[in-house]
């Protein structure tokens, strides 16, 4: 357990939750219109949000961990954009997010109430005083009822969504949320032409969806299916976070393979 506290607090490496100051997920909030930016993917610094400053000195220790350059990259979030970060956890990729939108643009900072336990007060201190265009959403991965329809360019789901058949310790088992009713909820507030970035760690191809609450990991071809069966294409996949030499057996946290597991990347697109 201690190892999965850890990789909550870093932000997400796993999974994670906190609760915000006092967060009002209960708000219905304006539709936001798509960017109206030149800015393209291939002109866009995104070295330049990496720079030394009040983030937290652990976001430094992950960045080369992740590869989250190249990630970041690979996600095409550009200025002006509005995102949601599912699972965010300590906002690691929050923070990214929040600068590379700007002050014209949105970032939902989405955990689920029942991680709550796992990291206190992360999002309260990421959040407040330093992120004016990030809004905490504690809810559920299947109850998105705070974002409106259609109104984010690029979800984002990084090394969680093996967690809808995970059930956290003192927890009731479905209290992440429903695999399908999430997935619905999802393509409900990103927008047509909008895009959903996945990342988690690979499960030997043909094993169950229950194996993401066992081992942490899912086999991309259930989370392929799932978004096509809720409008989406799968328009891109990337080799970033690969390791032909992890045969998925083994436990993420396992000494063995932790932060060296064999990972899928992959962008899809909204019809």
């Amino acid at each position: 357990m201690k190892y999965l506290f850890a990789a909550l607090l870093a932000g997400g490496l796993a999974t994670a939750c906190t609760t915000p100051a006092a967060p009002d997920d209960s708000a219905t909030l304006a539709p936001v219109e798509a960017p109206a930016t030149e800015v393209s993917v291939a002109t866009f610094d995104y070295a330049s949000v990496f720079g030394q400053d009040d983030r937290p000195a652990a976001d430094y220790e992950q960045y080369d961990i992740r590869k989250s350059k190249d990630v970041l990259t690979f996600t095409g979030i550009l200025p002006g954009m509005t995102v949601l970060d599912l699972e965010a956890a300590g906002g690691t990729y929050t923070e990214l997010f929040s600068r590379v939108v700007g002050d014209s643009g949105k970032v939902y900072m989405q955990n689920p109430p029942a991680f709550d336990a796992f990291l206190g007060d992360a999002v309260s201190k990421r959040v407040d005083g330093r992120l004016a265009n990030v809004t905490p959403v504690r809810a559920p991965f299947d109850d998105l009822s705070a974002i409106p329809d259609g109104s984010v360019d690029v979800t984002t789901w990084l090394l969680g969504p093996h967690e809808l058949w995970y059930t956290p310790e003192g927890a009731e088992p479905g209290a992440l949320g429903d695999p399908d009713k999430a997935f619905a909820e999802i393509a409900r507030v990103t927008r047509p032409g909008g895009q959903f970035i996945v990342l988690d760690h690979m499960a030997p191809v043909g094993a169950p969806a229950t194996t993401g609450g066992e081992t942490h990991r899912i086999d991309k071809a259930i989370i392929i299916s799932m978004a096509e069966a809720n409008g989406f294409t799968l328009s891109e996949e990337s080799d970033l976070l690969a390791n032909a030499e992890d045969d998925g057996s083994l436990n993420v946290f396992d000494p063995a393979i932790r932060r060296k597991t064999n990972r899928f990347l992959l962008k899809f697109t909204k019809g």
